[in-house]
């Protein structure tokens, strides 16, 4: 894919420095993941629009980490946004974090996985409220928990 050869020309391969609490070596990943998604977790791709079923998926739950199985949404933070991906107003609190992604001749938010450092998508400024942004996620990135209840806040709230 033109995307794939894009993204390892302009070094978006998955090389943090940064250590997470779940590592492992890229072969590992290889044999752990399906591979669409090593290639969106591992290799910062990105889905065709449209093609996860988690896109029209709005059942009560929790959307983790295809990686390494950390809760990453509530599906009451899960909305429409006509993208063609699943998009969200908030995660679980301190579950991702962002990095500028300036692949594409474009400046985005890359959205990655605390946990494991995972590729899940980027985050816009153009959601609903109450936050204002859009988490635009990769379903190949998620796996969804129908049913799950979402963790626990530091002040004992629901995310």
């Amino acid at each position: 894919m033109a995307e794939g050869l894009l993204g390892r020309l302009g070094g978006r391969g998955h090389s943090p420095a940064k250590k997470f609490p779940v590592a492992m070596s890229e072969e590992e990943w290889r044999r752990k993941l399906p591979p669409a998604a090593y290639r969106v977790l591992r290799e910062h791709g990105t889905e065709r629009a449209g093609s996860s079923p988690l896109d029209k998926e709005y059942g009560a739950g929790v959307y983790r980490c295809a990686g390494c199985g950390q809760p990453l949404f509530p599906s009451d933070t899960k909305f429409n946004s006509g993208t063609g991906w699943p998009s969200f107003w908030a995660p679980v609190d301190q579950a991702v974090e962002t990095q500028t992604d300036r692949s594409f001749f474009m400046t985005r938010t890359e959205v990655h996985c605390s946990h494991c450092g995972g590729h899940l998508g980027h985050v816009f400024d153009d959601g609903p409220k109450p936050t204002g942004l859009r988490y635009c996620m990769n379903g190949a990135a998620l796996d969804f928990h129908r049913g799950e209840e979402p963790p626990e806040t530091e002040g004992g709230e629901k995310s």
